[in-house]
């Protein structure tokens, strides 16, 4: 959840903030230092295991959680396993949407050891796999083989993949023809589909509205994003993963005291009102949708959906198109289960499970997400 730009700067515009000299400047536009580190050094390895692992570790994966641990004991091999101490128990009961991003992390992988000639042999779920909750075996056993791999055209765009929250250019409608070609990437066992139709759109922006509002106003989905807030650059470079709130804006909310954990949590307060025009504003400047679909809902269903999901992110890139993840209606949990149903028989009327959706549009260039390190992830 974020403040409104427009709020923020009537409260800033209003005379209650006075910025007092040039080190006020500098400390509010100072860019992260820790958190960024990651996407300069992907590819910087000479060991080819961390060189691809370097690349991985950029996957897109709910609540930026980065839910990944690789254990690189044995030769020519890397061993994925889920980092349990960072489920989403509240919004994603059964792990499906970190299994999911775990998915996302393996087709980098894929992609980014091809591009120096490897191919890759995956094992899912080698000692097996609870429907239920994620536990201590691995999600996978990786081993690359060096001569094997043919190049991924998608891995061009790695490092400009984004995953664009900002709202999006009402003026510029998207071409159906642009959504059929995001769709032709999916090659792991998924269906992709989108929509550009007015009529669509106009039922889609509601129910996703609808959806990250129930999100937003149930206190333990609420609460379970709101521990993950990280506002400010040092907290976000300490603690790279979470919700971000860095950048000139919110630094000198910050440091005005406007922009406080405890006000977020108080919804009488016009931070959290603030979250809430942002959550409207952003939603309904959809201009299109895609989703992910699967037949079957097992753990490699959910690894392929992530595999493929990375490849339709990966394809909006070179056509300037925007895209943001708008899966609180897929959860789980009771409170969402009527936008959970009627997200289903509209999307997936024959008994399929929709692993994904996302709003598609025209928006502004942003910033790179914060990433943990490659030593942070190598379990020694």
């Amino acid at each position: 959840m974020e403040l409104t730009r427009r709020k923020m700067l009537g409260i800033i515009g209003g005379g209650t903030v006075i910025a007092a000299g040039a080190g006020f400047g500098y400390h509010v536009t100072r860019p992260l230092e820790v958190a960024l580190k990651p996407w300069k050094l992907a590819g910087q390895y000479d060991d080819v295991r961390r060189n691809v692992l370097s690349y991985a570790l950029l996957a897109p994966n709910p609540h930026n959680r980065q839910p990944w641990m690789v254990d690189l004991s044995t030769d020519n091999e890397i061993t994925l396993f889920a980092d349990l101490d960072r489920l989403l128990p509240h919004t994603d009961p059964y792990s499906r949407q970190i299994t999911i991003g775990l998915g996302c992390f393996l087709e980098l992988l894929r992609m980014a050891a091809a591009q120096e000639g490897y191919g890759v042999a995956f094992d899912l779920f080698p000692d097996g796999s609870n429907p239920e909750a994620l536990d201590l075996r691995p999600i996978a056993r990786v081993t690359l083989n060096a001569g094997a791999g043919d190049p991924d055209p998608l891995f061009q765009y790695v490092m400009e993949r984004r995953s664009t929250k900002e709202p999006y250019d009402l003026t510029r409608p998207v071409a159906a023809g642009t959504l059929a070609t995001v769709a032709d990437v999916v090659i792991n066992g998924g269906s992709a589909g989108g929509t550009v139709d007015p009529d669509d759109i106009d039922e889609l922006r509601a129910l996703s509205l609808r959806a990250r509002l129930i999100e937003t106003e149930t206190p333990h989905t609420y609460k379970e994003s709101f521990d993950l807030f990280r506002i400010g650059r040092k907290e976000v470079d300490a603690n790279p993963d979470g919700i971000d709130f860095s950048g000139p804006l919110f630094e000198t909310a910050r440091s005005a005291g406007f922009l406080s954990r405890e006000a977020a949590l108080d919804p009488a307060s016009q931070v959290y009102s603030g979250g809430i025009d942002y959550i409207t504003n952003n939603s309904m400047t959809a201009m299109g949708f895609v989703w992910l679909t699967t037949q079957t809902n097992t753990r490699t269903d959910q690894i392929n959906a992530g595999r493929d999901w990375l490849r339709m992110n990966l394809a909006v890139t070179p056509l300037d198109l925007a895209m943001q993840p708008m899966s609180q209606a897929l959860q789980e949990y009771p409170e969402m289960a009527e936008e959970y149903a009627a997200i289903h028989n509209r999307l997936a009327p024959q008994g399929e499970t929709v692993q994904m959706l996302a709003r598609v549009g025209y928006g502004p260039k942003v910033a790179a997400s914060p990433r943990w390190t490659l030593e942070n992830k190598i379990i020694t």
